[in-house]
C-alpha cells in the first residue's frame, strides 16, 4: 500500500508539489489555513498559473483532497511543509511563517511520520527545528516559475538533508522518492540548505557572462545568437547553460540566495566580492530597455506614447516579484502607456497615465514604440506587418528577441534586441 504524502501550505510551492505526487499515485492531503484559498483550490479554481496545471488537477481525480483543518494530517505517513517563503526588497527572508506552520504540524503528527521541510531556509535552519532528528529531512525545492508541473513531475535529482546522511530513510519516504525515479542524494541538512544556493548561483554566474558578453556583442557588432550555439557544443559549459540574454537576474529567488551568502560571508570572514559584482552587472542590464528608449524616442520625441507586452517577471507565470516591467513603467511616469498581459492585470502597474489593452495588439495601437518586456509565447504570433499597421512610431524594443528579426526590417519596423548591434539582425550587421 502506497503512503499517504501531505503538503502543509497551499502556496505555488506546495500545490504544484502536491499535484505532481497524486500525479504520481499517490494518496494527498493539502493543507492550508486559509480557508477561502482551500474552498477556491477544491473548486479548481487556481491561485496561481502554470501550464498543464488545471490538466493535471483533472487527472488526478479523487487522489487528492484539500483541507483548512490540521487534523487531516494526522493520516499522513509523509508531511511537508511547502508554504511560498516571503523575502523583503534587500533579499531577506521572512522565516517566521515556517516556523509557527513547523510546530503547528508537528503537534499533529503521527508518531511515525517524517517531517519535510520543502521550502527554501538558510543553512543552519532545519538543524534548529525541535523535532526528532531521525523524522525530520530538508528536501531541496525544484520550483521554476512557468515550467514548475513539469520540474515537479521530473526532477533532475533529489537532494535530502538528514541529521545523518548514512542512516536510510524512512520506508514511506523512500517509497515517495523512488515514485520518481531520478537519484536520490541524502547529505547533511547543512549540505543540503546550501546546495540549492550554490545552483542559483551557478545559475547567476551563467546569466551575468550572457549579460555581458551580449552587450560587448552589440558594441562591436558580433552576434551573440551566433555564439551561444557554439558554448552549448563545449562540454564544460553545457546544452541547457543560461546563454540567452536579458535584463539582469529576476524573480526574487537568485538575489535572495546571493544576499544570503553575502551575509553568511561577512559573518564568517569569507570573501565573496564576486557576488557583488554580480548584483553591479544585473542592475546595468535591467535598465537596458530605458536606455535604449531614451536614446531611440524618448530624447528626440518627449511627447511620445508607450506600449509595454508583458508585466510578470517571466512568461507562463502570473509573478511579478522583481518584475523588469514594472520598475521600467515606474521609470515613466511622464509618458502614456498602454499594456497587456496574457495573465497580470494592468493593476498591478502603478503609474498615472496607465491603461489597460484587451489584448497585444491593441496595446500597440498609436505607440511610438512597443516595449516587449516579457517573452510570451503568444507574442510570437502576432505579425510585425499588423503592428506597422496600428503603431504611430517605428521603435520596437524587444531585448529577448520574441520576434523574429528579419520579418520585424521587413515590415519598415527597428527592432532593438540583446546580443546584436542596434538590434540589427545579422544580414543587416554584415552588409
Amino acid at each position: 500500500m502506497k503512503p499517504v504524502i501531505g503538503f502543509a501550505g497551499l502556496t505555488h510551492l506546495g500545490l504544484v508539489s502536491a499535484l505532481a505526487a497524486a500525479a504520481k499515485g499517490f494518496r494527498v492531503i493539502g493543507y492550508d489555513s486559509d480557508a477561502a484559498r482551500v474552498a477556491e483550490i477544491s473548486a479548481r479554481r487556481f491561485p496561481i498559473s502554470e501550464p498543464e496545471l488545471g490538466e493535471i488537477a483533472n487527472n488526478v481525480g479523487d487522489l487528492i483532497s484539500y483541507s483548512s483543518g490540521l487534523s487531516a494530517l494526522r493520516d499522513c505517513h509523509t508531511v511537508y511543509i511547502s508554504t511560498d517563503v516571503p523575502t523583503d526588497d534587500n533579499g531577506a527572508s521572512d522565516l517566521s511563517g515556517i516556523g509557527a506552520l513547523i510546530e503547528q504540524v508537528a503537534v499533529v503528527l503521527s508518531p511515525h511520520a517524517s517531517l519535510v521541510i520543502l521550502c527554501q531556509v538558510p543553512p543552519g535552519y532545519t538543524r534548529s527545528v525541535r523535532f526528532p532528528a531521525e523524522r525530520l529531512f530538508y528536501q531541496v525545492e525544484t520550483l521554476v516559475f512557468g515550467v514548475a508541473i513539469q520540474r515537479a513531475l521530473q526532477p533532475e535529482r533529489l537532494i535530502i538533508g538528514c541529521a545523518e546522511p548514512t542512516r536510510a530513510l524512512p520506508e514511506p519516504y523512500q517509497a515517495f522518492l523512488s515514485a520518481f525515479g531520478c537519484p536520490i542524494m541524502p547529505m547533511r541538512y547543512e549540505s543540503a540548505e546550501l546546495c540549492k544556493i550554490s545552483i542559483n548561483c551557478c545559475l547567476v554566474a551563467s546569466v551575468t557572462v550572457a549579460n555581458t558578453l551580449a552587450e560587448l556583442s552589440e558594441s562591436i557588432g558580433a552576434d551573440w545568437s551566433e555564439i551561444a550555439p557554439a558554448l552549448r557544443l563545449d562540454r564544460r559549459i553545457g546544452p541547457y547553460s543560461y546563454l540567452k540574454p536579458g535584463l539582469g537576474i529576476a524573480g526574487g529567488n537568485l538575489e535572495r540566495d546571493i544576499a544570503t551568502v553575502l551575509r553568511l560571508a561577512e559573518v564568517q570572514g569569507t570573501e565573496a566580492s564576486l557576488l557583488n559584482a554580480f548584483l553591479i552587472n544585473s542592475a546595468h542590464n535591467r535598465d537596458w530597455v530605458l536606455r535604449i528608449l531614451h536614446q531611440e524616442v524618448l530624447d528626440l520625441q518627449p511627447q511620445a506614447s508607450l506600449a509595454v507586452w508583458g508585466l510578470a517577471y517571466k512568461e507562463n507565470t502570473h509573478s511579478t516579484k522583481n518584475s523588469q516591467a514594472l520598475a521600467l513603467i515606474a521609470c515613466l511616469w511622464p509618458w502614456p502607456i498602454r499594456v497587456f498581459d496574457p495573465v497580470v492585470p494592468a493593476a498591478a502597474a502603478a503609474h498615472p497615465a496607465l491603461a489597460g489593452a484587451r489584448d497585444a495588439l491593441d496595446a500597440a495601437r498609436g505607440a511610438d514604440a512597443l516595449l516587449i518586456m516579457t517573452p510570451w509565447p503568444d507574442f510570437k504570433d502576432i505579425g510585425p506587418h499588423d503592428l506597422s499597421k496600428v503603431m504611430k512610431g517605428d521603435v520596437i524594443i524587444d531585448p529577448y528577441c520574441v520576434l523574429t528579426p528579419a520579418v520585424v526590417h521587413a515590415a519598415g519596423l527597428r527592432h532593438f534586441f540583446r546580443g546584436a548591434r542596434h538590434g540589427l539582425d545579422r544580414e543587416l550587421v554584415n552588409a
